[in-house]
C-alpha cells in the first residue's frame, strides 16, 4: 500500500509507480481529474465505489469521467455508495473505528483552526485542499 499526495505529485505517474499492476479497489469522494487518473490505471476486475464529488461542488458542474471506457476494457465495475443507506449500522461502524484508533491500527490527521471567526475559512478550505485530514474549528 502507498499514499500519494495528489497536490504535490504527478498523479498518473505516481499511480503507475505505486500500482504497477493497476488499481484494484478505489473509494472516491472527489471525482474530477483524480477519478479520471484512477480510471486510467484500473486493474482487470477492479471495483470503484463513488461516494462524493467534492471537486465539483463549487462549480455545480458534474462532467462525466473521461476514462470511463476503461471500465469496459478492464471488466471493472463502478457503483454509487451512500453512507445514509447504512445508517442502521452506524453504531457498529463507530465502535469498530474507535477500537482500531485506540489499538493504533487506524491513524488520522487533523487541521485545526482557532475561533468562531475561522468557520468560513475552514469551510472554504475543504473545497481548496487547505486541510490535511479532518478540518476542525476549535471554539474556546
Amino acid at each position: 500500500d502507498a499514499c500519494i499526495d495528489y497536490r504535490n505529485e504527478d498523479l498518473p505517474a505516481a499511480l503507475k509507480t505505486h500500482c504497477p499492476k493497476g488499481v484494484n479497489v478505489y473509494f472516491d469522494n472527489v471525482g474530477g481529474e483524480i477519478l479520471n487518473a484512477v480510471l486510467g490505471r484500473l486493474a482487470p476486475g477492479a471495483r470503484v465505489a463513488l461516494c462524493g464529488v467534492i471537486s465539483s461542488y463549487l462549480t455545480g458542474e458534474h462532467p462525466g469521467p473521461a476514462n470511463y471506457v476503461n471500465l469496459l476494457a478492464k471488466t471493472a465495475s463502478m457503483q454509487g455508495f451512500n453512507a445514509l443507506d447504512k445508517w442502521d449500522r452506524f453504531d457498529e461502524a463507530y465502535a469498530a473505528l474507535r477500537r482500531w484508533e485506540q489499538d493504533g491500527a487506524l491513524r488520522h490527521r487533523e487541521t485545526i483552526l482557532e475561533g468562531l471567526d475561522s468557520c468560513v475559512d475552514a469551510l472554504n478550505g475543504l473545497f481548496t485542499g487547505a486541510n490535511i485530514g479532518k478540518m476542525l474549528v476549535k471554539i474556546s
